[in-house]
C-alpha cells in the first residue's frame, strides 16, 4: 500500500504545508491515540517533545489537542532531544511518545514520529494503520465527552530525568576532570542537557550555537557544518569537540587536532571497546551498506563481524533486536548503544567515546586510529523511472567486471535515493584514481541506459 504521510522517519516537511499542518496533526493525534488506547489499558498518555524550531509550538498544540479528544492525556516535555523522548515515554508508563523534529533540516521544514510504549519507532504496518484510520474517517464519530475528555500537563524534570539516566551509563564514579569539550548544539534539542551533563561531569565546556530562537537550528551549525567546532577545538585547545544534529540523536566529533572523526570511526573504537570488556554480543556491530569498507577490515581484523542493513538508523535497530545484537549505527552518526536506549542517542555516545579516552589515557586521534578509512567516492545519476537494476542493459555485466578488477580491498554499492529520483554509485578501494575511474565507468552506464539529464554532483 502507497504510503500517504509517513515517509522512511515520521511525517516530514515544509511546516504549515500538507502534511505538516495544524489540521494533519490534529488527526494524527486522534488516530494514534484511539490505536493505542485500543492495544493497553488503563489510564493512557502520551508524551510529547520537540526541538527547537518556530513551528513547534503549533504543532504541540494541535497533537496535544487531537491526543486529548481522544480520552488521552498529554505529558509536554519541551524542547528535549529524540533519544529522550524514547526513555520519557518508558520512565513514565506512557503508551507512545511523540518528537516534533525535522532532525537536520532547516528551520522552515518539521516533522513528527512516534515511539510505542517501549520506546521504539513504529513499523510500517502500525504507520499504515494510522494511515488508514485517518483517511478512511473511521474514527470521525469517535467523540469522548464530559469527564472522558484528556488533559495536559507540563513535566517539569523531564531534563532532570534524562541528565541521571545518561549519567547512568557510565562506569560509577567516573569523572571527566581535566578534560575541556567543545559542544556545538545545532540550536536543537540538546541545547541545555549536553553542556549540563558534561559540566555536571567535571569537564571544563565551551559551548558553540546553543542559542535557539526558533529560526536557527541547523544554521550553519551542528553536526553538518563542523567547521567552527574544528577551528574552536583547536583555539582553545580542547580535548575534542562533539556536534549534535537539532534533536541530537546523533553526534559527529573532532579530535584535539581539529580533524573530524565520523561515525564509522567512533563504531569501531566503541566496538573494540565493547569486545574488550565481554560486552559485545555475538561479536557482531550492525550498520548500514553506506558504511565504509574500513570498518569493515578493522573489525574484522579483531574478531568482529560486521552486519549491513538498508540505509536508515529503523533499519539497523530492527536488524539488531532480530538478532540479539547489541550495538550498531550508521556513519551519520546515529549510534545505538541498545544496553541503554532503544534509538540513536547522541549524549550517550559522546559519554562513552569520554569513558574510553578516560579509561584509556588515550587522545580522541589515537582511538580514532584503529580504522582506516579508505577513500569513497560517490556519483549520482539522475534518472527517468525506478527500472530494475538487474534489467538494465549491460548493468550487471559492468558491474561484475569492476568488483572483480577492485579485488577484496574494493566495494561497489548502487541504489536508488529515497527521496531524488536518482540512483547512486558509492565505491571504495584504496586508491582514489582507481575508485573514482569505475565510479564512472558505471555511471556511464546507467546514464546511457536511464537517462535523462545531467550527472547531479554530490548527496
Amino acid at each position: 500500500m502507497e504510503r500517504r504521510l509517513f515517509g522512511t522517519d515520521g511525517v516530514r516537511g515544509t511546516a504549515n504545508i500538507e502534511p505538516v499542518t495544524a489540521e494533519t496533526a490534529m488527526k494524527l493525534g486522534r488516530a494514534a491515540a484511539y490505536l493505542f488506547k485500543k492495544h493497553r489499558a488503563g489510564h493512557h498518555r502520551f508524551v510529547i517533545g520537540k526541538d527547537t524550531r518556530l513551528s513547534g509550538y503549533m504543532i504541540e498544540s494541535a497533537l496535544t489537542a487531537g491526543i486529548c479528544s481522544m480520552g488521552v492525556d498529554v505529558l509536554l516535555v519541551g524542547p528535549m532531544p529524540t533519544p529522550a523522548i524514547a526513555f520519557l515515554t518508558k520512565s513514565l508508563r506512557a503508551d507512545a511518545g511523540v518528537v516534533i523534529s525535522a532532525s537536520h533540516n532547516p528551520f522552515e521544514d518539521n516533522g513528527i514520529k512516534f515511539f510505542s510504549h517501549e520506546g521504539l519507532k513504529l513499523p510500517d504496518d502500525v504507520e499504515r494503520e494510522i494511515e488508514e484510520l485517518i483517511f478512511s474517517g473511521a474514527i470521525d464519530q469517535e467523540r469522548p465527552t464530559a469527564r472522558d475528555i484528556g488533559k495536559a500537563f507540563r513535566i517539569d524534570d523531564a531534563d532532570g530525568r534524562y541528565i541521571e539516566f545518561t549519567k547512568n551509563t557510565l562506569p560509577k564514579g567516573m569523572q571527566f576532570d581535566g578534560l575541556k569539550v567543545v559542544v556545538d548544539t545545532a540550536n536543537g534539542a540538546a541545547y541545555k542537557v549536553t553542556p549540563m551533563v558534561l559540566r555536571e561531569l567535571g569537564a571544563e565546556v565551551i559551548t558553540l550555537a546553543d542559542r535557539p530562537n526558533g529560526t536557527n537550528i541547523n544554521q550553519y551549525c551542528g553536526a553538518l557544518y563542523p567547521e567552527a567546532l574544528q577551528k574552536a577545538v583547536v583555539s582553545h585547545h580542547a580535548n575534542l569537540g562533539i556536534a549534535h544534529d537539532g534533536d541530537a540523536d546523533r553526534v559527529i566529533f573532532c579530535d584535539e587536532l581539529g580533524k573530524i572523526v565520523h561515525g564509522d570511526q567512533i563504531l569501531a573504537l566503541c566496538a573494540l571497546d565493547l569486545e574488550r570488556l565481554g560486552r559485545l554480543t555475538g561479536h557482531t556491530v550492525v550498520a548500514t551498506v553506506m558504511s565504509n569498507l574500513g570498518l569493515e577490515i578493522a573489525l574484522r581484523q579483531s574478531g568482529i563481524s560486521l552486519v549491513r542493513t538498508a540505509v536508515g538508523d529503523r533499519y539497523v535497530l530492527e536488524r539488531m533486536m532480530k538478532d540479539g545484537f547489541v550495538f550498531g549505527g550508521e556513519q551519520s552518526g546515529h549510534i545505538i548503544f541498545l544496553d541503554y536506549n532503544t534509538t540513536g542517542d547522541g549524549l550517550i555516545t559522546a559519554l562513552q567515546v569520554l569513558a574510553i579516552m578516560e579509561k584509556t589515557g588515550k587522545r580522541l586521534s589515537e582511538l580514532a586510529s584503529c580504522m582506516t578509512v579508505l577513500p569513497q567516492v560517490l556519483v549520482n545519476v539522475r534518472v527517468a523511472d525506478r527500472q530494475n537494476l538487474e534489467t538494465i542493459p549491460g548493468f550487471t555485466a559492468a558491474l561484475s567486471s569492476l568488483e572483480r578488477r577492485l579485488g577484496p580491498q574494493g566495494r561497489i554499492l548502487v541504489r536508488y535515493s529515497g527521496t531524488e529520483p536518482l540512483v547512486r554509485v558509492m565505491v571504495e578501494g584504496e586508491d582514489f584514481t582507481v575508485i573514482s575511474g569505475v565510479a564512472e565507468e558505471l555511471a556511464d552506464t546507467l546514464r546511457s541506459a536511464v537517462g535523462p539529464g545531467p550527472k547531479a554532483v554530490g548527496e
